[in-house]
């Protein structure tokens, strides 16, 4: 399955690759609960890539990242958080 989303998000370097993987398996992985929905990984992943690469694949402070950083969030993950209560 890795490879395959490797492919689809046409991920080539090793660099790049690294990174969407940790990003991949951050957003897509559960620590104590689900990591947000499918709309929340959606509509925030420019944003962590954007606000919060350094933080990959910490979810906990990827998470603390983009609330420090909620006036610069894209406006459909502000709703996303607002609407989850983050």
């Amino acid at each position: 399955m890795k490879a395959r989303f490797l492919r689809f998000a046409g991920v080539r370097s090793r660099a790049h690759r690294a990174s969407a993987v940790g990003l991949f398996l951050a957003l897509f992985t559960s620590a104590a609960h689900a990591q947000g929905t499918p709309e929340k990984r959606r509509a925030c992943s420019p944003d962590v890539y954007r606000l919060c690469a350094g933080e990959i694949p910490n979810v906990r402070a990827i998470t603390a990242c983009l609330r420090r950083n909620r006036a610069g969030l894209s406006e459909a993950c502000r709703i996303q958080f607002e609407q989850a209560g983050n």
